[in-house]
């Protein structure tokens, strides 16, 4: 696919950036050799392929047991705190 100096106005619109006329021309030959790579993808043959777990396909991940490595571990955390009161960390007050 050929992008034109068109085309990449109209991209760097959508994208919201400035391009300057000068590099129009080499940005429009980068995204035209990008856009022949991905075309070339469509050549691969994928029919044995098994899909990854994603949105697409309904597969789900296997959860780990949910179970405590280390028990009480308050007062070796709160001992690294500036400030703790009450078995907690102290911050400033911020809201009035």
């Amino acid at each position: 696919m050929l992008v034109d100096k068109s085309t990449v106005l109209h991209i760097a619109n959508l994208a919201k950036i400035e391009v300057p006329d000068g590099d129009l021309e080499n940005l429009a030959s980068e995204l035209s050799h990008i856009l022949g790579w991905v075309e070339q993808l469509n050549e691969v043959n994928t029919d044995d392929v098994i899909p990854m777990c994603s949105g697409v396909a309904s597969m789900q991940l296997r959860l780990r047991q949910d179970k405590i490595s280390e028990e009480n571990q308050q007062s070796d955390v709160l001992s690294n705190a500036p400030d703790s009161r009450d078995g907690f960390f102290a911050v400033p007050k911020v809201l009035e």
